[in-house]
């Protein structure tokens, strides 16, 4: 596929600065429509950003003969569906976090790609972007020793999500919608770089609970996980915290020191030896989805490999779902 024609599933707030103009800023990829099941959203969105068509039907989308290539960007839901009525179409995927509402979703999405031979790739960027590259060079250099633990800490209060009123609930509050509530929203960035820096996650279990009684939904969460090389770690989530204990770290801890960093805030990372303290700033594309968009089309290209298949992406739902007591 020399030449990439997108079609866009869906034109939120993620395609207009996060993801939907980096199609357009490789070379030999371009969009062609975008579809919104509001016909103003997508003639809307199609005017402001030069895509020469739009729909109100997935269907007609991944129909039109024109489109070789589908971005899924709707609530996870229906991702699952979405990509498998593209891939049976012979339409490369490009979904976004998580793959899809459940870990079974999942497999039904790997078993489908496998059967068509029609790759299906996850939007978890940030493996991709050069600030978390940054992290990995740092532990591939041997700068902390051995690593011995991994922390996860995340707390916001309300008002920093888009939470306002329980009648008004966002889609990311309605398990039926997003998997759970803002733990499978944001957890899975923390969960996805952590299997991409030490292997896949074997073991996991978690305490979950609605102390801020403002929607149903879990609001806190704490767990503890096993990588497949036996690495400990642990993590909580508090999505009521009051103003003083917002925290966006994980802390990894080596036999010689330590590193920590952000993953929504890209705040400095922090290197601690016995050499003393650096703290290291990386800066981000303006677009922080064009490394993996870029990587992504130049594999269908025949120019690259991408690894952040489906495949690499289902044990992060394999996790939120076993810390949520899902199975």
């Amino acid at each position: 596929m020399k030449i990439l024609k997108w079609g866009f599933i869906g034109c939120g707030e993620v395609t207009e600065k996060k993801s939907g103009p980096a199609f357009s800023a490789v070379e030999g990829s371009s969009v062609m429509a975008v579809m919104s099941r509001s016909e103003q959203k997508a003639r809307a969105y199609a005017v402001r950003h030069g895509v020469p068509r739009w729909y109100t039907d997935a269907q007609k989308l991944i129909d039109d003969p024109d489109i070789n290539a589908v971005y899924i960007a709707t609530p996870p839901s229906s991702h699952a569906t979405f990509a498998i009525m593209a891939m049976k179409a012979g339409k490369p995927v490009y979904v976004e976090k998580p793959l899809a509402a459940t870990y079974d979703e999942c497999a039904r999405v790997n078993r489908v790609s496998e059967e068509t031979g029609v790759p299906c790739f996850v939007a978890y960027y940030r493996r991709y972007l050069p600030y978390f590259q940054r992290v990995k060079e740092l532990l591939a250099s041997g700068v902390i020793g051995r690593v011995i633990n991994v922390q996860v800490r995340f707390a916001v209060p309300p008002r920093d999500l888009d939470y306002a009123h329980p009648d008004n609930l966002p889609w990311r509050l309605q398990p039926d919608i997003a998997g759970g509530g803002y733990f499978y929203d944001l957890a899975p960035h923390q969960l996805d770089l952590l299997q991409e820096f030490f292997g896949v996650i074997l073991e996991a279990r978690g305490i979950c609970a609605n102390r801020g009684q403002l929607y149903a939904a879990e609001d806190s969460v704490s767990a503890i996980f096993r990588f497949e090389n036996g690495l400990p770690g642990s993590g909580s989530w508090c999505f009521v915290a009051h103003e003083s204990a917002r925290e966006d770290r994980i802390d990894i801890i080596g036999n010689q020191g330590s590193i920590a960093f952000s993953v929504f805030s890209y705040a400095p990372i922090v290197l601690q030896t016995s050499e003393g303290t650096q703290t290291i700033e990386v800066p981000n594309p303006p677009y922080v989805q064009f490394p993996l968009i870029k990587q992504v089309i130049e594999h269908l290209q025949g120019r690259a490999v991408c690894t952040c298949t489906s495949v690499s992406a289902t044990p992060v739902n394999w996790v939120l779902d076993r810390i949520l007591g899902k199975f």
